[in-house]
Order: C-alpha cells, then sequence, then structure tokens
C-alpha cells in the first residue's frame, strides 16, 4: 500500500549521505488525487468514515478486495505474450553476466525459454493480472539461477509494460515504462511522484534497480524521515558536495555547466558552481550514481557502456546502466576512488595532468593520485 511515505539514507565513513524515497512537493496528495482519477482505480483509495484518506492499495490487495478488476491487466498481458508466437524474447538476467542469456518463444499459453545451448530451462504458463500484480502463481521465482531471473524479468516487463514490444529484457530505460493501455497505474503514478523516480511499487520493482533503497559498504548512521503529508517534501536525496582530484587539487566539473547528454566531465579549478557539485545515491551492492546538481537526473557515464582504457566520461540521463554506476573505494586520508560497474576501471585524470578543462576517461586502476578524489 501507499500510506505514509517517508525517506530512508545511510551515511557512510566519508560522511556522505545517501538518501532516497522523497516525494515531490505535495507528493502523497498527487499520488491519492492521480489514482483516484484513474478509471477504474478509484477503489482502490481507502477511507476513514469521515472521508480521511488512510492509503491507496496496491494492485493485488485491491482486486483481491473486490475494490479493482480481477482481469484489469489480461487484454495486455494476452498481447505481449503472444507477441512471442512470431519473434524471439531474450532475457539477459544478470547485469553483470551479459553473456547469460535465455530466449523465449510462445505455443498456445506457454512461453518456453532454452539458453544459448539450445536446450530448454523453463516454462511458463500464461500469467493471470493477478500472477503478474504478485509475481506469483504462473510466473513462480524460485531462489535459484535460472528459472528465478527469468520470472522476476518477466514480472518487471509486464508491470511496466514492455514486454511485447522491447524484446531484450530487462528494459532499462525508463521513458517507456507504463505506456501501454491498460497499465500499472499505482506503479507508474507513485514513481512519477519521486524526487528521484525511484520506489519499490511492486514485487522485483528493483530488477533494473529503480527501486528506493540505500547502501553503504562503510555505514556510521541511518535514518528514517517522515514526509509532510500535504505541501513539502522534494528535498534533494542526498548531500550534493565537490569531488577535488588529489593530484591537481581540482574539481570534477560538468563542462561550461551544460546539461545536456553527452557533457563532458572535466576537471576544473573549485568554483563552487552547480556544474562542481555531486551527489552520490546508492544503487545496489555497494554502488552508487553520481548525480549532477545542475540536472539531478543526469549522472557520471562512461561514454558507449565502454570498458576499453581512455574511454571518456560524460553526463548522461540516468537510466540504470552498470556504465552508470559507481563503487566508491575508501583510501587512506579521507580519499576515495571510484570503480565502473560495467569495467572494473577507475575514474581517472588522463595522464595525471593539472590543467583545466581536462575530460575525465576511466582507466585500468593503478593507485595514483590522478584517480583519488575527496569530498568537499
Amino acid at each position: 500500500m501507499f500510506a505514509v511515505p517517508h525517506a530512508v539514507s545511510v551515511t557512510g565513513a566519508s560522511g556522505a549521505t545517501a538518501r532516497t524515497g522523497d516525494p515531490v512537493n505535495d507528493g502523497r496528495n498527487n499520488v491519492i488525487n492521480q489514482i483516484r482519477a484513474q478509471s477504474g482505480w478509484a477503489g482502490t483509495v481507502y477511507t476513514r468514515s469521515d472521508g480521511t484518506v488512510l492509503r491507496v492499495l496496491s494492485p493485488g490487495k485491491a482486486a483481491g478486495a473486490g475494490l479493482l478488476s480481477a482481469t484489469y491487466l489480461d487484454s495486455y498481458i494476452t498481447s505481449a505474450w503472444n507477441a512471442y508466437t512470431g519473434k524471439t524474447l531474450t532475457v539477459v538476467p544478470f547485469a553483470d553476466q551479459p553473456n547469460t542469456k535465455y530466449f523465449g518463444h510462445t505455443s498456445g499459453n506457454v512461453m518456453t525459454f532454452t539458453n544459448t545451448s539450445g536446450a530448454v530451462v523453463a516454462t511458463f504458463n500464461k500469467p493471470s493480472s493477478a500472477d503478474v500484480w504478485g509475481c506469483a502463481g504462473n510466473l513462480p521465482a524460485p531462489n535459484d539461477q535460472v528459472v528465478g531471473p527469468i520470472s522476476r524479468t518477466l514480472c518487471a516487463a509486464l508491470n511496466r509494460g514492455t514486454l511485447g514490444t522491447v524484446d531484450t529484457q530487462p528494459d532499462l530505460n525508463s521513458a517507456g515504462f507504463y505506456k501501454n493501455n491498460p497499465t500499472n497505474q499505482y506503479a507508474r503514478i507513485i514513481h512519477a511522484n519521486m524526487a528521484d523516480g525511484r520506489a519499490y511499487a511492486f514485487p522485483f520493482d528493483d530488477v533494473g534497480h529503480f527501486e528506493s533503497l540505500v547502501t553503504d559498504s562503510d555505514p556510521r548512521s541511518a535514518a528514517i524521515t517522515l514526509s509532510p503529508f500535504g505541501a513539502g517534501g522534494g528535498g534533494t536525496p542526498s548531500t550534493w558536495s565537490s569531488l577535488v582530484n588529489k593530484n591537481s587539487g581540482k574539481c570534477l566539473d560538468a563542462r561550461s555547466s551544460a546539461t545536456a547528454n553527452g557533457t563532458a566531465i572535466q576537471q576544473y579549478t573549485c568554483n563552487n558552481t552547480y556544474a562542481q557539485q555531486f551527489q552520490q545515491q546508492s544503487t545496489s551492492s555497494g554502488y552508487v550514481r553520481i548525480n549532477n546538481r545542475n540536472n539531478a537526473a543526469q549522472v557520471l557515464d562512461v561514454n558507449g557502456v565502454s570498458t576499453a582504457d581512455g574511454a571518456v566520461v560524460q553526463l548522461w540521463a540516468y537510466g540504470g546502466g552498470n556504465n552508470q554506476q559507481w563503487l566508491p573505494v575508501a583510501e587512506t586520508g579521507g580519499y576515495y576512488h571510484f570503480v565502473s560497474r560495467n569495467s572494473g576501471k577507475c575514474l581517472d585524470v588522463p595522464g595525471s595532468s593539472t590543467a583545466d578543462s581536462v575530460q575525465l576517461q576511466q582507466w585500468t586502476c593503478n593507485g595514483t593520485a590522478a584517480q583519488s578524489f575527496r569530498l568537499a
């Protein structure tokens, strides 16, 4: 259910705080009113006898209580399922294992998956709306390394409305989520009213790391902060800091204070502008996305999802890719090096330069000062 929105935060040894769960201004009322306005969804908003809204039930709970059509999503499920009678669905369930792939085809109501050797590894009967809402029933997710990962990927795609149109899953382009009709209005509206767009709105909403989660490999404190029910909220999800290179003493900087995709991330004389302020927002397993304050939707990104030495670092809209996630590794003296989740290589100032305007890159981690940064 959606009832009492709250932010969660964790502060690590460096003093940096990662935070998520803040709604936008008046976010609770937005969610309630927007869900209530959707055809067929008004009954999911549960009120006290005096009219006070207590909670909005998630679709599975609402359908189970007779407050939402039990077959609400069935037409979309059938369309998405049948799409793979004539084409292949490719599931790549592990971001760190891009060569682990499964291939799905539908015959009748059954979708069968094979591995890269052609062996059958899983079969699924067409799920009902209840199965999709709960990621259960015909979408069982055992804690194994094959059936469960395929199932949770299918479930996320059906909730987000991308199965049938995006043929490699999981799909990480959130701009294309919830475009189908009918769609999961509950998840769509809650995500849209979170300051950072992140929420856990259905089982396995963590597929692709779109969930509201903070982690730290060396935590010092944690907090839960209740959000205002009316106006208020929308605070930044974590502390803004400059990242100062140990070798040059210069700051990470979005070139010319630009906010376009592809803007170079350079080093530049520290000047305390928003172009030089960043926040570390946890994704999973200790990794963080590093947002720029000029546009918090944009993050440090390795160009072209490259794993090569010398690939440049730029700003790009966050899509959940491993080339947009970094592991902060503590060093002595309050410095850190940042390791790309995609390549295992470090954020680096080319040639140990001390000049302004040098665009940063990824490079094999080597322990030099050109790869060390402190928060300021």
